[in-house]
């Protein structure tokens, strides 16, 4: 089963966790988590990001202390909203968080959702018209990459406007930072999988199921074709949402608990999981990895990180592990 494993820190369940129990939000056990994620072998640990909508840490500051606590590592954004931050001074960040890490830091991002009153509170609070956002995002991406790789950096766009500047430091990776785009494909509808086509360097999938996957990456990897890019190169990574228990009605009632007060609404339908024993976790981990994913980036629907994390170590890591 060679395909790579990542693990998402709960940033949220942090500040969920502390506003249920009435105390300041502690980072150790988060930092603690990536440090074992490290010693069991995983390729990657991810942070999410929002405002204030689904209030956590702050991504890129949670990025450089997960960095200082770890060595090897890729640290990445599952996923970042680019368009609610002001262009330079994320770049300038991402930057140095990236001469912080050594050279470690992955970036999945997308437009964001603003369908409900809610959703729409992080694009109201930084400023931001939320019908923007994915014309925001494409231009962000692309003069992001260009001051990270060039001097003199000027960009006449709709939403970013850049007049001669020069950024420093650089990442350490060269050409930059490698930036993965939410991407989901449906017949008709191409302008996901065509931005990453054009601007990205690879895709993540959330809600997708193996089929649908594996459809997103053929038509990606076709419209990377036809604009001249090689579609080897392109990373393809998949997260997915799990709860491990042998009992599967504790394990849904423990995932709808914990879902229900990150997101305040009910929408993980049949798309998430599964919520059971660890064979069905690994099962269908492999259907992903089948379905042509090259990483697996796996968060706990759970108020329990650290009890997730042992069973997954103990119970399903061993099955992509094996020599």
């Amino acid at each position: 089963m060679d395909v790579k494993i990542g693990l998402l820190l709960g940033t949220r369940g942090l500040v969920m966790r502390a506003q249920r129990e009435g105390r300041a939000v502690d980072a150790g056990p988060m930092l603690d988590l990536a440090e074992r994620a490290e010693a069991a072998g995983l390729d990657s640990v991810w942070v999410g990001d929002s405002l204030v909508s689904k209030p956590r840490l702050e991504p890129v500051a949670a990025m450089a202390a997960i960095a200082a606590r770890t060595s090897r590592v890729r640290i990445g954004t599952a996923v970042m909203l680019p368009a609610i931050r002001s262009l330079v001074p994320l770049a300038h960040s991402l930057a140095t968080v990236d001469v912080l890490s050594g050279g470690r830091i992955v970036l999945a991002m997308g437009v964001g959702g603003a369908f409900t009153p809610e959703q729409a509170q992080d694009f109201a609070a930084a400023g931001i018209d939320p019908k923007t956002r994915a014309g925001r995002l494409t231009e962000m991406v692309r003069a992001m990459r260009m001051l990270w790789t060039e001097e003199h950096v000027s960009f006449d766009g709709k939403h970013v406007q850049l007049d001669d500047v020069t950024l420093y430091p650089r990442p350490v990776q060269p050409g930059g930072i490698p930036m993965l785009l939410a991407t989901h494909y449906r017949t008709g509808s191409e302008a996901q999988a065509l931005r990453a086509a054009r601007h990205g360097d690879g895709i993540m999938g959330i809600s997708d199921s193996p089929d649908e996957f594996a459809q997103t990456i053929a038509k990606v990897e076709e419209l990377a074709r036809a604009e001249g890019r090689d579609p080897a190169k392109l990373e393809r990574v998949y997260y997915m949402t799990v709860n491990i228990d042998d009992d599967a009605a504790r394990a849904q009632a423990d995932a709808d608990d914990f879902l229900m007060a990150y997101y305040g609404v009910r929408h993980w339908a049949e798309r998430w999981g599964p919520w059971g024993p660890a064979n069905a976790v690994v099962d269908r981990m492999q259907a992903f990895a089948d379905a042509g994913a090259r990483e697996l980036v796996v968060r706990f629907a759970s108020w329990d990180q650290q009890a997730q994390w042992a069973r997954f170590e103990a119970e399903v890591l061993p099955a992509f592990r094996q020599a």
